[in-house]
């Protein structure tokens, strides 16, 4: 299958904000509606789903509405104690690790945090998060086998929708019960069975696989520009000019699959004919202007579309800010002489072309 890929940041934001663009891929991929895309291919969750993320127009809006109310400004402000309980627990886990013995901070703490509080945000039983950790990796490796991708498919929804029945027996004060309480609604906002399931996965897949990112990639970025790290312990540079520039030099999803033209559209001469696929390139995106491939916490144009832009802007955003805003700056007051374990050169990267951050981050705590 082959896509468009708009990566220059000007272009990628008239796009996203184009009605001409649509998600859709059931109204607006030719080749989709009309079956010729297995279920075995690795993106198929991506484009399959009834959710807000694949929805247009009133869809989008109606689907949207129901989710917002879990990250508004006062809700996410009420999590910072749980974060900060939760990051300080891993911390006293990682103060344990005996000296000159390295630990995986993307494994043992960039991880952890993230999924831990969108689980509890909705609701999620303690025995369903490793499942549901492995499964969500599973959505991101594009380089799976058709039949790994598969399987994936399979295990996810059998994981939501015993999710589901888990809280339609046992209702609680969480998220997807307030979802399963809208499915029976029918004033206009009523979901549907493939949208409460497919909105859960959504949710709980890209509230915790991006922060996971950001803060890795920040963790990493600052191990290997010490000089940077330097300016924000000086009081010189915030700990929000660490988090914005970390998204801009290396956004947490590189590539988002996909959209599609409902029209013929025209950007900069070039012809996007209608019905054909477009990837949303953010990494590019974000190295635009003088030194963009730089690391560095002083510029001050450090504009990125790491969360998109328009219409499907993420809600998580101000969420995964404030968890980044609470990791960073604990673990580098916990421990003051952390250092990368390896050379830098041999870290690898995750097995996919969304997903973008380190399989592992290894570190001695105490330098």
């Amino acid at each position: 299958m082959v896509a468009w890929s708009v990566g220059r940041i000007d272009l990628l934001k008239r796009l996203l904000t184009d009605p001409r663009i649509s998600k859709d891929s059931h109204q607006h991929w030719p080749a989709f509606a009309a079956g010729e895309i297995p279920p075995d291919w690795q993106l198929y969750t991506w484009v399959a789903v009834t959710n807000m993320f694949t929805a247009y127009g009133d869809d989008h809006r109606r689907l949207r509405k129901l989710v917002a109310p879990a990250f508004t400004a006062r809700r996410t402000a009420a999590l910072r104690p749980r974060i900060e309980e939760i990051a300080t627990g891993l911390l006293d886990r990682l103060a344990a690790v005996p000296d000159g013995q390295s630990a995986d901070l993307r494994e043992e703490y960039a991880y952890p945090i993230p999924i831990q509080v969108i689980c509890e945000l909705f609701g999620v039983p303690d025995h369903q998060h490793e499942p549901l950790r492995r499964a969500v990796d599973g959505v991101f490796a594009t380089a799976n086998t058709p039949e790994q991708a598969a399987a994936n498919y399979q295990l996810m929804y059998q994981i939501l929708r015993e999710l589901v029945e888990i809280k339609r027996s046992e209702p609680g004060d969480d998220m997807t019960s307030v979802l399963i309480a809208a499915r029976n609604e029918d004033d206009g906002t009523r979901l549907s069975e493939d949208e409460l399931v497919d909105t859960l996965l959504l949710v709980l897949g890209a509230g915790h696989e991006t922060t996971v990112n950001l803060i890795d990639n920040a963790i990493h970025a600052l191990l290997t520009h010490p000089e940077q790290l330097a300016l924000v312990r000086s009081g010189r540079a915030s700990w929000d000019d660490v988090i914005e520039e970390a998204l801009r030099y290396r956004a947490p999803v590189a590539h988002l699959p996909l959209r599609y033209a409902v029209e013929d559209v025209e950007l900069e001469g070039v012809l996007i004919a209608k019905g054909e696929p477009i990837l949303a390139n953010y990494q590019a995106a974000g190295h635009h202007g003088e030194r963009a491939e730089e690391f560095d916490i002083t510029r001050v144009d450090k504009e990125h579309l790491a969360f998109g832009h328009g219409v499907h802007y993420c809600l998580g955003a101000p969420l995964a800010r404030l968890e980044a805003a609470i990791a960073l700056p604990a673990l580098f007051e916990r421990f003051p002489d952390v250092q990368l374990a390896v050379p830098a050169e041999r870290l690898e990267s995750v097995e996919s072309f969304i997903s973008n951050g380190h399989r592992t981050l290894p570190v001695l705590l105490r330098g």
